[in-house]
């Protein structure tokens, strides 16, 4: 296109090529956009700021190459479609030395890299703000350790799974990473109360904590945690933390009056006392509450949590054997107009509970999307077509596990958190193969 002799590519300057760009909001214009010429294909590549790849050390030189502002990389592997010999300690190396400005890093069931790549990693990455190593399994603390020290703006990390963890990196952390928001830790069963401890006395912003299945907390660590970061605490993960007890749902309540998603299935030692006071004092906060195999909540203990949390979204309490249906009575007291917001509900297993329950639950549950009734004797589709139960029309009923349960309890992954965080808006996420040279 020209002008009075003036091509388009002489009359405008890189940053103005640039905020053209910047309007196109599909990712196909963006990519026609790298078409026209040259020129605009390596300003498209520039400013591409999100990149999920499957590459070795050659094919990364070259994307580091040409996507040279880049802020996040995923490389992770599925389970279901992994590939040999994956991410390797090589690749980590290259990704050291050719992404100065990457802040984000995903390398998920990667399980050839080892602590000398990551290692690379935190000599080389200080900008990086999120690591996701979850199932790396041969990562001990001395790689994350490393990944602390040179990484002082962290703000999420996630090592589940990496089973030689130990205390050694939450001390890392709390020295050198005062800015951790999410962390987590799932299945770290050598993780202790003197880590967690330990942690927070360096870590005052922690949000998001996942300490699933790390058996060998108790409530004094809980307690670290919650007196520590009580205006911080959104999301505390215990499932199967069998030590956990009333004493850590009593300092939840005490502290974290910001708490929307506490998770303690498996945790048999907590009972009603503890949790009504959780209920009372997060009522506006909590939204997603998973307390399965608390064998000692009863009725009012449930009935308390439907009346005063009224931004509830998700329940489960599947396999609460003493919940019945006098639970829900209370939803129908004339005397409180109450409309729940519940959206997910699980009742599974919980033999006391029938058709009359439900029928109390649905009149109002005006937006309940998934109701699991598995294993609840007295409650079955034909059961609840005589009783002419009416359930919403996108809700569907799980009767007997052929339906796909839904991850009710599955927060925001850090991908989200950190774009909505720093308000990073239009990025270009590319899928290339090993094959593209561009």
């Amino acid at each position: 296109m020209k002008s009075m002799g003036i091509s388009i590519n002489e009359a405008l300057r890189d940053d103005e090529l640039r905020a053209v760009l910047g309007k196109l909001e599909s990712q196909r214009d963006k990519e026609v956009f790298g078409l026209v010429c040259k020129r605009w294909l390596h300003l498209q590549s520039t400013e591409r700021r999100r990149l999920s790849a499957r590459a070795g050390p050659h094919m990364l030189r070259k994307l580091a190459a040409r996507f040279s502002r880049l802020h996040e990389l995923d490389l992770s592997q599925s389970l279901s479609r992994s590939f040999y010999p994956g991410v390797t300690d090589s690749d980590l190396s290259v990704i050291a030395n050719g992404f100065k400005s990457l802040r984000l890093l995903f390398l998920q069931n990667c399980k050839g890299v080892t602590d000398a790549g990551i290692i690379a990693i935190g000599s080389g990455l200080s900008s990086l703000q999120s690591l996701d190593v979850s199932y790396c399994r041969k990562l001990t603390d001395k790689g994350l350790s490393a990944v602390a020290q040179g990484c002082s703006g962290l703000r999420a990390l996630h090592v589940a799974g990496c089973r030689f963890i130990t205390d050694v990196l939450l001390h890392a952390l709390s020295l050198n990473c005062h800015s951790l928001r999410h962390l987590g830790l799932q299945g770290c069963t050598n993780i202790s109360d003197s880590g967690l401890a330990d942690l927070v006395n360096g870590c005052h912003q922690i949000e998001f904590l996942d300490m699933n299945k790390c058996s060998n907390i108790r409530d004094i660590g809980v307690s670290s945690v919650s007196k520590a970061c009580s205006s911080s605490l959104k999301t505390l993960k215990l499932l199967d933390c069998y030590k956990v007890g009333d004493e850590s749902i009593i300092s939840l309540a005490k502290f974290c009056k910001n708490l929307e998603t506490l998770i303690i299935g498996g945790c048999r030692d907590i009972s009603d006392a503890s949790v009504k006071l959780l209920a009372s004092s997060c009522k506006s906060s909590l939204k997603n509450l998973r307390m399965d195999w608390c064998l000692n909540i009863t009725d009012s203990c449930l009935s308390c949590i439907l009346v005063e949390c009224r931004n509830l979204e998700a329940l489960d309490i599947g396999c609460c054997e003493e919940v019945s249906d006098a639970a829900f009575q209370g939803l129908n007291d004339g005397e409180v107009e109450l409309t729940l917001t519940l959206k997910f509900l699980k009742v599974s297993n919980c033999p006391k509970i029938s058709v009359a329950g439900i029928a109390m639950v649905l009149e109002k549950c005006e937006m309940l999307e998934y109701l699991d009734v598995r294993s609840c004797p007295q409650v079955t589709k034909g059961g609840c077509d005589e009783a002419g139960l009416q359930f919403p029309q996108s809700c569907k009923v799980n009767f007997t596990g052929s339906l796909r349960e839904p991850d009710a309890f599955r927060n925001q992954s850090d991908k989200d958190v950190y774009n909505a965080s720093e308000n990073v808006k239009n990025n270009m996420t590319a899928q290339p193969s090993t094959t593209e040279t561009n």
